[in-house]
């Protein structure tokens, strides 16, 4: 499965000045590309929602050998509850760690160099404090599931994912497609993994022709399929397409033909720029304050 990659997570986030601020500011991220949609997406890209929403992407590098965050930002939502689903994602950066002690950004040491931090709205990341091993900080995003074995399963056996490393005294593994890549771990936790209304989405993209033959697989094997097969145009730029399916713990997991997505996701010189005009021209949280009325809780 070398011909797979992992792209990006997908969070919904309430305040976009305080999100911009973290992930430019203290992780030290560039935006990537901003893109304002005027109804909701086909394959719930934003979630259950059916309004005017936006899509931001950031990271410390180009889509095309970076694995970056996708933050969507839904008009009048202002929160979103976590669940226990999202454990962290993990990055090597010691410039992001000096960021955060530079803005006060809390920042508590859980082990010997690894700092946890929480973005805006509640996401936990893990900041060891070096200088990252590959070209990418992004390291690895861990999951909560309920039964590791059963997941392996899936993520392994039907995805194609390489198990690189397993602990069964800590019931926790991590996979991944490629040894550059950023990583998958999987974390068993006890009880049942709750998603909440916060649940995010991991993506990452396969060469288009297997797109059918991965739902034919899902099919087979009985798996959930939340969005079958489907185009997804984007104003101006390319179409792709795309099947989101959901592991045994509801994990929501979107596979994109690659080659569409390549061009789709290029730099955009002026996504900062894009960015910091929305959220200039959004008055949503004013008609708000004005109304004296809370925006809405996802």
């Amino acid at each position: 499965m070398a011909t797979r990659r992992a792209l990006h997570f997908v969070f919904k986030v309430g305040n976009r000045f305080e999100t911009a601020h973290f992930y430019r500011d203290v992780l030290g991220m560039k935006i990537l590309r901003h893109e304002e949609f005027e109804e909701g997406c086909k394959a719930t890209c934003n979630g259950p929602y059916d309004g005017k929403w936006s899509k931001t992407m950031v990271g410390f590098g180009p889509e095309d050998d970076h694995f970056v965050a996708e933050l969507t930002y839904n008009y009048g939502v202002g929160d979103y509850k976590l669940g226990n689903d999202f454990m962290g994602i993990t990055l090597a950066s010691s410039q992001a760690v000096s960021n955060a002690r530079n803005l006060k950004w809390p920042l508590k040491e859980v082990s010997e160099g690894v700092f946890e931090t929480e973005a805006p709205g509640g996401y936990k990341f893990y900041l060891q404090n070096h200088s990252p091993p590959q070209p990418d900080p992004v390291l690895k995003v861990a999951l909560a599931v309920s039964d590791l074995q059963k997941s392996l399963n899936y993520w392994s056996n039907l995805l194609g994912m390489k198990i690189y490393e397993q602990d069964e005294q800590k019931q926790r593994a991590l996979l991944g497609y490629a040894d550059n890549q950023c990583k998958l771990e999987l974390q068993e936790v006890k009880g049942a993994v709750d998603h909440a209304a916060a649940f995010g989405r991991i993506a990452f993209s396969c060469p288009r022709k297997e797109l059918p033959d991965l739902e034919e697989l899902m099919k087979r094997e009985n798996q959930q399929i939340l969005t079958p097969l489907v185009s997804l145009d984007t104003p101006g730029k390319a179409t792709v397409q795309v099947v989101i399916l959901a592991d045994p713990d509801g994990h929501e997991i979107c596979f994109v033909g690659d080659e569409a997505f390549r061009e789709l996701s290029k730099m955009d010189p002026e996504g900062s720029k894009l960015l910091d005009e929305a959220m200039a021209a959004d008055k949503s949280d004013e008609w708000f304050a004005k109304q004296n009325k809370p925006k809405a809780s996802g």
